[in-house]
């Protein structure tokens, strides 16, 4: 398929509109058949559960050219597993893993003229998403929803390299105990939005937050985990009930492991430890790897030794294999990559 006459090598991360997107609705307690459509307006009742109670929730994936060109998808079937659990959390219907992956593959195919070409640095954005559609005044779950799937072309998240960021500690808590940290809904991100432009307005590039209990431990930023390098190169993540587990950094700690050998530690990670860390970085879909040179702690700053000029040593091993494999060059562990027919 000819591809659209789009400059790839200066999108930025916003959304364009594709040609076709899935669509599949819930009623009378099951799933229709779904369709792809060229519609992208959703028409609802101004009374509809996810305008009044914010019944909805989300997944981000992408889809490369490798470099024998072939279109491929990265894991979408560990993307359905965490909308299932994210909607049994928020009392949504789950839809079915397999045709989660079918939805995402159609629309991949069907929007093929939109995939970035291999060495542009650009890729498919893939945002499959679901919401209460009916009205609903008292507060309960709705009766019915949409599952739909666009897609949207993006640039290189780092245009010109991964500089190192600056980030500070925050005040606000990103979550509650015991609440939705760990699912991907939308009321989670509509909670951090007032915090991501304080932080811009004062000069960071985004928040740790810690955990709401005691905050004494590392948790995750507001769309991101956190991976520590230690002096001695092992590889340190946060874990906590309250974290949005990242496929990205389950991968990333997978190819730790098994690709270069190293030693990795996911556990409780103390805020008074992080000043004796060599890396770190923030690791999502957008990215794969953010890194970070310092933290702000209210005024004070601890800087790591990697620095601000470059990624980590170890940090950039592991964004070069990871991006590795998404991208082809390097042979991708069985199951990894789903390649569109």
């Amino acid at each position: 398929m000819e591809k659209k006459n789009i400059d790839w090598g200066n999108l930025g991360f916003a959304y364009m509109q594709t040609d076709k997107r899935y669509v599949s609705l819930y009623k009378d307690g099951k799933w229709d058949d779904g369709v792809l459509t060229e519609d992208a307006t959703i028409q609802m009742n101004e009374c509809a559960c996810v305008l009044q109670y914010a019944q909805t929730c989300f997944e981000g994936l992408k889809a490369y050219t490798t470099e024998n060109g072939h279109i491929v998808c990265f894991r979408p079937d560990l993307n359905a597993e965490r909308m299932s659990d994210t909607c049994k959390r928020l009392e949504m219907p789950v839809f079915p893993v397999e045709r989660f992956v079918d939805a995402v593959a159609q629309v991949v195919k069907a929007n093929e003229a939109y995939v970035p070409p291999y060495g542009s640095g650009a890729t498919l954005y893939i945002r499959p998403y679901m919401f209460g559609s009916d009205a609903i005044i008292g507060v309960k779950p709705a009766n019915e929803y949409q599952f739909r799937v666009f897609c949207t072309p993006v640039g290189p998240y780092f245009k010109g390299g991964a500089k190192p960021i600056t980030i500070r500690v925050s005040d606000v808590d990103r979550a509650a105990p015991h609440g939705t940290g760990h699912i991907k809904a939308g009321l989670n991100y509509a909670m951090s939005l007032y915090n991501i432009v304080d932080a811009h307005n004062k000069g960071f590039d985004e928040n740790m937050y810690l955990d709401p209990a005691t905050r004494t431990k590392v948790e995750e930023t507001g769309g991101a985990n956190f991976l520590f390098v230690t002096k001695d190169n092992k590889i340190v993540t946060p874990k906590s009930p309250s974290i949005l587990p990242s496929i990205t950094r389950r991968s990333l700690v997978y190819v730790a492991k098994e690709y270069l050998g190293l030693e990795v530690e996911e556990r409780e990670v103390y805020f008074d430890e992080v000043k004796d860390f060599a890396e770190c970085g923030l690791c999502g879909t957008a990215a794969v790897i953010s890194p970070v040179g310092k933290i702000n702690d209210h005024g004070k700053e601890i800087c790591f030794p990697s620095g601000m000029d470059d990624m980590g040593p170890v940090t950039k091993k592991l964004y070069d294999t990871l991006t590795g494999i998404q991208m082809g060059r390097i042979e991708a562990p069985e199951g990894w990559i789903k390649v569109i027919e």
